[in-house]
């Protein structure tokens, strides 16, 4: 067997269970170590055994819960100090499918706290010491709901637009610097997200599930291809370069000195 070329470490949120630990078993298996941040302490240990095992990589663990300060800082400090990290993958997140007059606000805010304020901030940690050596990449997950956001919970949706305005910015700001981002749209994913969120992804169609590892596998690809913007489901890139290219006609016309013609006062 081959062994892959080092490629430093790669540091993977969420990444006890779902489409973090794909990630984690592909990474390690490409050649990067790994550290491994979740909540669950145990679930890490196991997860974290199994690919130094298959894959001899040194992989640490980290547990922390992204919603709180205290862990959040913990994390950031690592991406910090750590020099060896080359590669951010901004994964952990929760759902919810509920409508917002069924939605309790408090797990609302929960939600923008780990899917927006969360990955800002371990943005905001990894980009500088990447900066700093002219190279590094940031993968951050954000979902179909970005771009279609009336199919979920409508605070959920606007996390995951955020997500995706913020990697724009990221990459307007950094490409320059040798610093790759990828923004990852994925449409529904066999994960427990749907369980957590009190939807068994059991309730979907299945021709419109894909599995956590043909997510992560196209999702890799996509960034091996240079992609920003990755949807993996999507059969032609073509469709994304339209929208991009309807979205960005409309930015001459934006911000203007005078209201548009059909706002002005109508003359007597």
């Amino acid at each position: 067997m081959t062994t892959p070329t080092p490629k430093g470490t790669a540091l993977v949120t969420g990444a006890s269970s779902g489409i973090g630990a794909i990630y984690a078993d592909r990474l390690a298996k490409a050649g990067y170590d790994l550290i491994l941040v979740a909540r669950s302490a145990d679930r890490l240990t196991e997860i974290a055994k199994r690919l130094t095992d298959a894959s001899g990589r040194s992989i640490e663990t980290l547990a922390a819960d992204l919603t709180e300060r205290h862990d959040l800082a913990r994390v950031e400090a690592v991406l910090k100090s750590d020099q060896s990290i080359t590669l951010l993958v901004n994964n952990a997140g929760i759902a919810a499918v509920t409508p917002l007059l069924q939605s309790n606000v408090d797990e609302m805010e929960r939600m923008i706290a780990l899917n927006v304020t969360a990955p800002t901030r371990l943005a905001y940690a990894a980009a500088p010491a990447f900066v700093a050596r002219g190279s590094g990449t940031i993968i951050n997950i954000a979902s179909i709901v970005a771009i279609n956001p009336k199919l979920l919970n409508g605070v959920y949706s606007g996390s995951k637009a955020f997500v995706l305005a913020f990697s724009q910015s990221l990459e307007n700001e950094l490409a320059d610097k040798g610093i790759r981002v990828q923004a990852v749209l994925p449409g529904a994913t066999a994960t427990n997200l749907w369980d957590n969120a009190g939807f068994p992804v059991s309730n979907l169609p299945k021709e419109i599930v894909m599995s956590t590892e043909d997510m992560v596998d196209a999702a890799l690809a996509g960034l091996a291809q240079g992609e920003f913007v990755t949807i993996p489901a999507l059969p032609d890139s073509a469709d994304w370069d339209a929208f991009e290219t309807a979205r960005n006609a409309l930015a001459p016309n934006l911000s203007l000195a005078q209201p548009a013609a059909r706002y002005r006062p109508a003359q007597d």
